[in-house]
């Protein structure tokens, strides 16, 4: 079994006292994002690193010019005889290295015990968490702290765009800007100086059987593990975080919650009325991105301008402002660097484009993130005359369509046109009532005017079938965590071919 590390940083005993200079690290499955994150970082500073994964890929190879040892293939000859075993969820117990690690008494690291470590070695650690979110703010944060020359940490889920990486690290550097995962409720192990939380909602109903209730007593055990002086970020607007907020009330960290909101037009700036530390106003959305004012402590600090669309962008903002502000870096210090960020891979990301029609990828699977989605996309199609919004879904795992199967069928009021192929299952077992073809019934009885379509069949099978159900001034948003994110791709080689 994983070591069960929790990392309050004060008080944990644990077989894995942290790293130590000369440590080998091994990681199974090496070549994901999170994994290979971490072994980066590793590398950067210092320590010996091996590992393997199925296939090669562009983070085995930056891995392999760093210096790291990588094997293609799972193969039990890959554990060396003396090191820590970093494993993910995904990885079972017949995995041939973890059975080799345990034969060889190896001490088994989750990759979130070893996380937790890594954050050890900075002074200061900022952690994003929240159901929706994540991978943008801790980008977008490690992304400023780039530009600013801060030489700072980072491990983000995912390939930030302009640095053309996922982490970085040096051996100067002071502070560490990380994703923190909740879906499988190892983020209890964090307890950084920073804690952002963007929102939170029901979503991983596998891990969180009871939904959003458990979700937050599991937020709640992260506030309670946190060290005094420990400061906590949180979205002010979010119905999830303020329950959470009235949970966490009595415990000694609520002592330092920061709060920032988004003004409407009606609302002022009043001393009496301020519900939040820190706010953004006078909002505006061009072809570009946004640009809103930043309001701190009812002093206005001023503008930023993002590459990013979208008000749920603004909040992501927000939330990257009030931790640097928290972190003692100045608004003019840090202002000019967000408009270079175009977002993350997968995020709003614009897969084809020619004179007719624009072809968008989005990693939204969780209905209130195809909500957000959506609008952005509308307000686009309206800044640039667009005709209509064409979302692709692919339902990721028949357990979350079931789960939030009503939530789904209001998420897509914002599209013009909706067609459904077949679920992502990532394990799950076939549903025959909660499936595609049977959401795209219900979602046409609940909008009868609108068109709605079901194709069946791979990814690999569907495009033409796709095409022939959009037209020229179209927006296509594909949408979804599974391999719909390869359709966009496929799809604008047909367009390009279209006589």
């Amino acid at each position: 079994m994983f070591l069960n590390f929790f990392g309050c940083k004060h008080t944990c005993k644990r077989t894995f006292d942290g790293l130590k200079k000369g440590d080998c690290f091994h990681f199974i499955a090496i070549g994901g994002v999170g994994q290979s994150a971490l072994a980066k970082i590793l590398v950067k500073l210092g320590y010996k690193v091996s590992g393997s994964d199925m296939s090669d890929s562009k983070y085995l190879k930056e891995l392999k010019t760093l210096g790291a040892k990588v094997f293609i293939g799972h193969n039990s000859d890959n554990v060396p005889n003396d090191c820590f075993v970093v494993l993910s969820s995904a990885i079972k117990e017949d995995n041939s290295e973890y059975i080799r690690a345990k034969e060889l008494g190896l001490t088994i690291l989750h990759r979130s015990d070893l996380l937790c470590a890594i954050t050890h070695e900075f002074a200061l650690t900022i952690g994003f968490a929240g159901t929706h979110g994540k991978t943008t703010t801790s980008g977008l944060c490690s992304y400023v702290l780039s530009k600013m020359n801060k030489k700072a940490a980072y491990a983000v889920g995912g390939i930030i765009p302009e640095l053309n990486t996922n982490a970085d690290a040096d051996k100067n550097s002071t502070m560490f800007a990380a994703e923190l995962d909740e879906s499988d409720g190892t983020i209890v192990k964090y307890a950084p100086e920073i804690l952002v939380i963007n929102n939170l909602e029901a979503d991983h109903l596998d891990h969180y059987k009871n939904g959003l209730p458990d979700v937050l007593d599991t937020f709640k055990t992260v506030a309670s593990n946190l060290y005094d002086g420990s400061k906590i970020i949180v979205n002010a607007d979010d119905k999830g975080v303020l329950e959470f907020l009235d949970l966490i009330k009595d415990l000694p960290s609520a002592k330092n919650i920061i709060k920032f909101s988004v003004l409407k037009d009606e609302q002022n700036i009043q001393a009496d009325t301020l519900i939040s530390d820190i706010y953004a106003r006078n909002v505006e959305f061009n072809e570009n991105g946004a640009e809103f004012e930043v309001v701190f402590k009812e002093k206005v600090l001023g503008k930023i301008s993002t590459s990013l669309k979208g008000i749920h962008n603004v909040y992501n903002a927000l939330a990257v402002i009030s931790a640097l502000i928290e972190a003692g870096f100045e608004f003019n210090d840090f202002a000019k660097c967000f408009n270079g960020f175009t977002g993350m891979g997968r995020r709003f990301q614009t897969i084809f484009k020619d004179e007719m029609i624009e072809i968008i990828d989005d990693y939204a699977h969780h209905p209130s993130e195809i909500k957000a989605t959506l609008k952005a996309a509308k307000e686009y199609k309206e800044k640039n005359h667009k005709q209509r919004v064409v979302a692709i879904f692919q339902p990721h795992r028949y357990t979350r369509l079931k789960a939030l199967w009503n939530e789904f069928l209001e998420s897509f009021d914002d599209c013009d046109k909706l067609i459904v192929v077949d679920a992502y299952s990532a394990g799950d077992e076939f549903d025959f009532e909660f499936n595609s073809k049977n959401f795209a019934g219900a979602y046409k009885a609940k909008a009868p005017a609108k068109e709605v379509n079901y194709i069946e069949g791979k990814i690999s099978e569907i495009p033409l079938a796709v095409r022939q159900n959009i037209k020229d001034n179209d927006i296509v948003l594909t949408l979804g965590a599974g391999d719909i994110t390869k359709l966009g791709a496929l799809l604008g080689e047909t367009l390009a071919n279209r006589g």
